[in-house]
């Protein structure tokens, strides 16, 4: 492939890498997991929504951490092709 293109896609790709982990990170997992907990305290959901919800809060930061690697290593790769 083209090394411009290769440059392209792996820059691209770390964009969406960014993206994907604000979006599962904050956003699913936090917010998400915050809104569960005030449902459950309300008393509208049972005790295993409350402890998955705490669980989401709890385990944002590593779940946005393997959204972002999904997208992330593939656009290493591609830049380091494509700087070669």
């Amino acid at each position: 492939m083209n090394k411009t293109l290769l440059t392209l896609l792996g820059s691209l790709l770390y964009i969406a890498g960014g993206i994907a982990a604000i979006y599962v990170g904050v956003w699913i997992c936090f917010i998400g997991g915050i809104v569960g907990i005030i449902d459950a305290v309300k008393g509208s959901v049972g005790s295993m929504d409350l402890a998955i919800n705490i669980a989401k809060v709890v385990l944002s930061g590593p779940a946005g951490t393997l959204a972002s690697l999904v997208f992330i290593l593939p656009g290493a790769y591609c830049l380091d092709k494509g700087d070669a």
